[in-house]
């Protein structure tokens, strides 16, 4: 600490009694938050985007049903795959030995002016295909989910990580002060990774993703609790606020700033955060784009999430409209389960349907109102799936796959991307990628690239080291830009 802060520091704690203690507060707050060691200051060059809405299809969608048509493969359903490719490779549970290759039975059709081939199952992705940049030539490190999830939101396979959601409101902030910078909206039974997640991990802990519900009270306990006023809830933050400031004037920790900014925001939140999460007063045509009102379809299935994903996922996807509207950098949506071992054909079509229809309108509505432009909308995976059906001893064989983070697909849209467009290529079987491969890391870094970051630069030193959301790789792929 410097001695111009040290002095500073001194002389609003010593002078408690003459400032008063409600007048207190802020200012050790803002002494502590100034004096915090360097942050980055903005964007490294003129960026495309300014939001982005980051949607994780957790559990690993397949990309041979979805997005990645495979002729060849549908002609060798069920003969055995060359054992060439199965040489030193693992698996999560297909046995090697017995293992045929799995057509898909959907069909695909190009969509748009474009031309792009998608599945029957995305008609809605389909009737804007024109906007969608696909990217059949994805590879990850990991072949298991939580690993893999911290990788896509992460950047490595690694706990204690800050996510990209993080890195991206470390360097650039909220536009609203009274909403997080970084908000989560979750669906379905649950990713793997959990938290793990949207961690701020070494960052201040003010940049971790706040979880937010679509149905209910936003955030728990975030109306007044029963017979407290507002102004004696105002009274009690100012109090812990001063404490607070007086504990970091003496100690010097920058989490006690970090503790105080979250209590602010939080009573901010109380005013902002229910109109903001309010959609029921959207259009009825709106909501019936987006399809908020649709009941879930009759499924058996084993990873299905409960009831109400349908109506739940579509919410999510108007409120991240709402919410990038309203100046919050990073919404990320994480919806489980895509983990289809088995039932393949039935659960796969039930959460293409749930999530096709909302992300096409979230994609026509931010178009309409002039924030595609400025918004970065990513689908992604954390893999994909085998070619190879799903073979697990003691159960039914071949209705379903296994994970494959060799070649999977991801799906963008807006913020500076070109649209109506298909990068990369997997071979004939979809097994490998065989041209314009594109690592993770590689993603990272174009989304910060499009956010005017220099995924090089955006560093934070921890315990010696500097790091960064892409760790000692990432390559920034201009193809992409329009």
């Amino acid at each position: 600490m410097n001695a111009e802060a040290s002095s500073r520091r001194a002389f609003l704690t010593a002078a408690a009694g003459g400032l008063g203690m409600a007048a207190l507060g802020p200012l050790l707050a803002a002494a502590v938050l100034a004096d915090d060691e360097p942050r980055p200051s903005g964007t490294h060059f003129a960026p495309r985007a300014k939001s982005v809405i980051f949607v994780l299809l957790a559990g690993g969608a397949s990309q041979l049903d979805l997005f990645d048509p495979k002729p060849r493969l549908r002609e060798l359903h069920g003969r055995p795959m060359p054992a060439s490719l199965l040489r030193d490779v693992r698996f999560a549970f297909v046995q090697k030995d017995s293992a045929v290759l799995q057509g898909s039975p959907r069909a695909f059709a190009p969509r748009g002016a474009c031309g792009m081939q998608l599945s029957e199952l995305l008609p809605h992705l389909g009737g804007v295909a024109d906007e969608l940049l696909l990217v059949r030539s994805m590879h990850t490190s990991e072949f298991n989910h939580h690993p893999a999830q911290l990788v896509m939101q992460c950047g490595r396979a690694a706990f204690g990580l800050p996510s990209a959601g993080s890195w991206i409101t470390y360097a650039l902030g909220s536009e609203n002060r009274d909403l997080p910078g970084y908000v989560v909206l979750t669906a379905g039974r649950g990713s793997s990774g959990g938290a793990t997640l949207w961690q701020s991990g070494f960052l201040p802990s003010g940049h971790a993703g706040v979880p937010l519900r679509p149905v209910g009270e936003p955030l728990i306990d975030l109306a007044d609790p029963p017979g407290l006023p507002r102004a004696l809830q105002r009274r009690a933050l100012a109090v812990r606020g001063t404490l607070d400031a007086l504990a970091a004037a003496r100690t010097g920790d920058p989490s006690v700033a970090d503790r105080i900014a979250s209590f602010e925001l939080a009573a901010r939140m109380q005013l902002a955060a229910p109109e903001a999460l309010d959609w029921r007063g959207e259009p009825a045509s709106m909501l019936e784009e987006y399809g908020v009102t649709r009941d879930d379809p009759q499924i058996v299935a084993e990873r299905d999430g409960g009831p109400g994903q349908y109506r739940t996922f579509a919410a999510n996807c108007l409120l991240a409209r709402r919410l990038v509207e309203r100046g919050v950098r990073c919404v990320n949506l994480v919806h489980a389960s895509w983990d289809h071992h088995g039932n393949l054909d039935v659960e796969l079509g039930f959460n293409a349907g749930m999530a096709d229809r909302p992300l096409a309108a979230l994609v026509r509505d931010l178009r309409r109102r002039g924030l595609l432009d400025e918004t970065l909308l990513v689908i992604a995976t954390e893999f994909g799936r085998t070619p190879l059906g799903e073979n697990r001893v003691g159960e039914t064989p071949n209705t379903g796959r296994d994970h494959h983070p060799f070649a999977f697909s991801v799906l963008l849209a807006g913020g500076g991307c070109k649209g109506g467009e298909v990068y990369g290529e997997t071979d004939e079987l979809g097994w490998d990628v065989v041209r314009d491969p594109v690592h993770v890391n590689d993603l990272h870094a174009t989304v910060l690239h499009l956010l005017g970051l220099d995924h090089l630069r955006l560093t934070h030193r921890f315990q010696g080291r500097d790091f960064r959301l892409t760790d000692v790789a990432g390559r920034v792929v201009h193809e992409w830009i329009a």
